[in-house]
């Protein structure tokens, strides 16, 4: 099985960007504990800071299930919201932080209603969480 994580605009940042919200682990690090974890998994991770890239990547439909963090584009990318509407394999949405006690343009996801599931304040923990649901 072949699952896609995928990762908005910031997030190649995480493990130095606000650690007192994001923790202090890269992704790179992060995936190497789930891809230990998860061996008979191919975990794909791609990032992008640039929402038609994203889009771009989501279109190729390559993968078994997805794992998705828009970041900011959570709150105001219909476009993206659009692409996974369109994709009828298994998806979950997270977020590092729990976006409801965070500023109120942060409480709301536009994306949310296209994927199955939401996970939310949870930390990097949110990711293997995700994986554990699309297995």
């Amino acid at each position: 099985m072949k699952i896609l994580i995928i990762n908005g605009p910031n997030l190649n940042l995480l493990g130095i960007r606000e650690p007192d919200i994001y923790g202090t682990v890269s992704m790179e690090d992060y995936l190497d504990v789930l891809r230990s974890e998860f061996t008979s998994l191919e975990l794909e991770y791609y990032q992008s800071n640039i929402e038609g890239e994203l889009i771009n990547r989501l279109q190729m439909n390559d993968f078994d299930a997805l794992v998705i963090n828009p970041g900011a584009y959570t709150h105001y990318s219909y476009a993206i919201a659009d692409c996974l509407k369109n994709i009828s394999k298994p998806k979950v949405e997270v977020h590092i932080s729990n976006i409801y006690k965070r500023e109120e343009f942060r409480q709301k996801s536009v994306t949310a209603t296209n994927t199955d599931a939401v996970l939310s304040g949870f930390g990097m923990e949110g990711y293997r969480l995700a994986v554990l649901s699309l297995v």
